[in-house]
């Protein structure tokens, strides 16, 4: 519950971001991730970069395994830095749910991923000049659907089970869809990609195209590897995205 205050605090205090500045915590989050684990990042670039150079098959195999040392060493700082970041990036999903459950269109500044998504026809989002239109309503597994969920506590603690690691077990209707995109954000801001896991490929496609427009607005990239056939460039693009929805086989 002390967690639940820190992100409703930082709710409160994100509704006075303007549109930009909300969806622009994104890149935020990602800068200041990038900073707590640059040292390490560098001395896994410049040992890399040895193994390259180095002939000695013993020496460089010895570099290899400092490599695979301190890839473990950055999956704890990583793991650190979600759990600081926490609070803030589930107040700034939270926030981004409420935006589009009370307006019917959000402008922002255009950029190349909402010029991508208008041009590929996503009926969601339009170009006016330098800005995008973003609408609260969108299609879903074949049906009309108007963004009008807001996360509640429960659902907030949902998410941080999830990110520990651990199961939350809830009943049908009980919003495991809405639990699922704050785990999902936090961890898309990785740049390690997430996936997100259902029952059937209709599940599958019905989640990702609900929520979809949700990440795509925070600067994410989402799709779901069951609209693609296997082997197929869309189906590798789906897998590269920052969250990618599939089933369990």
């Amino acid at each position: 519950m002390p967690v639940v205050s820190q992100i409703n605090e930082y709710f409160e205090s994100y509704s006075s971001l303007s549109n930009d500045e909300l969806r622009n915590k994104t890149l935020e989050f990602r800068e200041r991730i990038a900073d707590f684990l640059s040292d390490i990042d560098k001395d896994i670039a410049e040992l890399k970069v040895n193994a390259e150079n180095e002939k000695n098959l013993q020496t460089r195999e010895e570099i290899f395994e400092a490599i695979d040392k301190l890839k473990e060493d950055r999956d704890k700082g990583l793991e650190a830095v979600l759990k600081e970041l926490l609070p803030e990036a589930f107040a700034v999903v939270k926030e981004t749910a409420r935006r589009f459950s009370e307006n019917s269109e959000i402008k922002v500044t255009a950029t190349q991923q909402d010029k991508d998504l208008a041009g590929k026809g996503s009926d969601y989002v339009s170009i006016s000049g330098s800005d995008a239109i973003w609408k609260n309503e969108w299609d879903a597994a074949g049906g009309g659907i108007v963004w009008n969920m807001l996360h509640y506590d429960v659902q907030l603690i949902g998410g941080m089970v999830l990110h520990d690691g651990k199961i939350a077990e809830m009943a049908t209707g009980e919003g495991k869809t809405l639990v699922a995109t704050l785990p999902a954000y936090l961890n898309g801001l990785s740049g390690l990609g997430v996936h997100i896991i259902t029952v059937n490929d209709y599940l599958a496609r019905r989640d990702q195209e609900w929520v979809g427009p949700i990440f795509e607005f925070l600067h994410l990239t989402v799709d779901c590897i069951d609209k693609h056939r296997p082997h197929s460039p869309g189906r590798t693009e789906a897998y590269r995205c920052d969250i990618t929805y599939g089933t369990n086989n």
